[in-house]
């Protein structure tokens, strides 16, 4: 199995606020995403580079995967934001509006020009996107830089799209599903997509317990009251890791070798289970090491 990192929460953090970037070596958020693109203006994309270089040069965010976000591979700010990306060796890149299995190879070989051998997260976030989602996850493996992440962006689908979405999000399963299934049949990870009324914590916790019926890794966030909420989702409970090892425990007994099926507790547990209850354990024992 491929080493499991936990993706619970994922903080999108603005490039250009010096002091958000200091403040998140004390949060506990699984990922942070230091933004080059929304959230920074088009006259701050140079200061931010430099912040964002100083703050990982500087370190302290031990434990954290640091993902940055470039501009768009059209835009005249992603060959600058390649270079930062080389120099400051973050744990991926995340870029937006990706359409095509076309544009993961460009984003391939402009890392690879870049000198950059890191994975590549993918902002599904655009019709087109939708439409060809499984295209783009069929892209996804490369020995130095693979496919590892979906991340949904679903307010820029709302906004090409003009859909009105409810509290449920029904107008939105098409591109939740279209994305999960896409990204499991290609071993992609995939994080939902922000929730804007950081306030409204009851609607955060339904969208976040929904995002996890629905077979997501985590949650993308907009603000550090979020990440607590995410963190505890979007692990595996105490219950579930304890029946995870009991079902390892008892295909590894003498006696069951070999079987694909066996009986414990009065219930038939196949395989599947076993390969279900290894990642359940895995990525409790990730999450352990991190501490939170």
């Amino acid at each position: 199995m491929t080493a499991i990192r936990p993706r619970r929460s994922a903080l999108y953090m603005p490039g250009a606020n010096a002091r958000a970037l200091e403040k998140a070596k004390g949060l506990s958020a699984d990922v942070l995403i230091l933004d080059l693109e929304d959230a920074v203006a088009p006259d701050k994309k140079d200061e931010a580079r430099g912040l964002i270089r100083a703050a990982l040069t500087e370190g302290g965010y031990d434990g954290r995967e640091i993902v940055i976000r470039t501009n768009g591979v059209a835009t005249s700010e992603f060959q600058s934001d390649l270079e930062l990306v080389a120099a400051s060796k973050p744990d991926a890149v995340l870029v937006p509006k990706v359409e095509s299995g076309a544009d993961v190879t460009t984003i391939r070989s402009a890392l690879m020009e870049a000198n950059a051998a890191l994975p590549i997260w993918a902002m599904i976030e655009t019709p087109l996107g939708i439409l060809n989602v499984a295209e783009i996850a069929a892209a996804a493996a490369h020995e130095t830089h693979p496919l590892a992440c979906f991340v949904i962006g679903t307010n820029d689908l709302v906004k090409d799209t003009r859909a009105q979405l409810s509290a449920d999000r029904a107008e939105a399963m098409f591109w939740l599903q279209s994305t999960v299934t896409a990204a499991r049949a290609f071993g992609i990870d995939v994080l939902d997509g922000v929730f804007n009324a950081f306030k409204d914590l009851d609607g955060y916790r339904r969208e976040c317990d929904q995002g996890l019926r629905l077979g997501m890794d985590g949650k993308t966030l907009i603000h550090p009251t979020q990440i607590e909420y995410a963190n505890t989702v979007f692990a595996p409970s105490d219950s579930d890791v304890a029946s995870a090892r009991q079902i390892l425990e008892a295909f590894d007994q003498p006696e069951n070798a070999g079987k694909g099926v066996i009986t414990l507790d009065g219930k038939m547990v196949e395989l599947l289970h076993a390969e279900m209850a290894q990642r359940t354990v895995a990525l409790a024992d990730a999450i352990a090491r991190r501490g939170n």
